[in-house]
């Protein structure tokens, strides 16, 4: 499944070239279209892994777009970052809202003020307007939740993901230096 995840976004993501051809970002291409931003790097990646995750969880709407234009101002990796607001999707968003609540919840200690349980009046909402008056009466729990939940979620990004860039390096070092090697000891036949 995640194969087939990473070939639709390699096929679906718009390259450098075919956002300099749009007419939408040609007025800004010089920031947008900087190298920098491209590059895979062990600075750009965590950088735009941490945005994406934290765009990802915070912001409901126009993910992909508010990663990629905050990604210019701390020169994350673009594709990264767009890429990993995919953190959530329609299979894992009511999970991570759900913990986002509770984390929420959690530290407003609001539980005691309720007679029923938030999400069983939610999912006795009839109509729009009730659904409006759910989210108004339970929507500060939720948006500390969520502010909370996709800070730390994005600090904890940033440091896997360097780690985990630090060690690929370390090993393709290794692997380079042992080829070396083996080429240098020529054959022993």
């Amino acid at each position: 499944m995640i194969a087939r995840f990473s070939t639709w976004a390699l096929k679906s993501m718009p390259t450098r070239d075919q956002m300099a051809q749009s007419r939408w970002t040609r007025p800004f291409a010089h920031r947008v279209l900087a190298s920098e931003l491209w590059r895979f790097t062990r600075r750009s990646v965590p950088r735009g892994v941490a945005l994406g995750v934290l765009v990802g969880i915070a912001i409901p709407f126009a993910q992909i777009l508010i990663a990629a234009f905050l990604s210019l101002s701390i020169r994350a990796n673009v594709p990264v970052a767009a890429l990993t607001t995919f953190i959530t999707n329609p299979l894992t968003t009511p999970l991570i809202w759900a913990f986002c609540y509770k984390v929420g919840d959690w530290l407003l200690r609001f539980d005691g003020m309720f007679h029923a349980g938030p999400v069983d009046r939610l999912l006795q909402v009839g109509d729009t307007w009730q659904f409006i008056q759910w989210l108004t009466a339970e929507g500060k729990v939720l948006a500390l939740g969520l502010v909370v939940v996709a800070v730390a979620a994005s600090a904890i990004s940033y440091i896997v993901t360097g780690i985990a860039w630090a060690a690929w390096v370390r090993a393709k070092r290794r692997r380079h230096l042992a080829a070396r090697r083996a080429a240098a000891a020529g054959p022993a036949a």
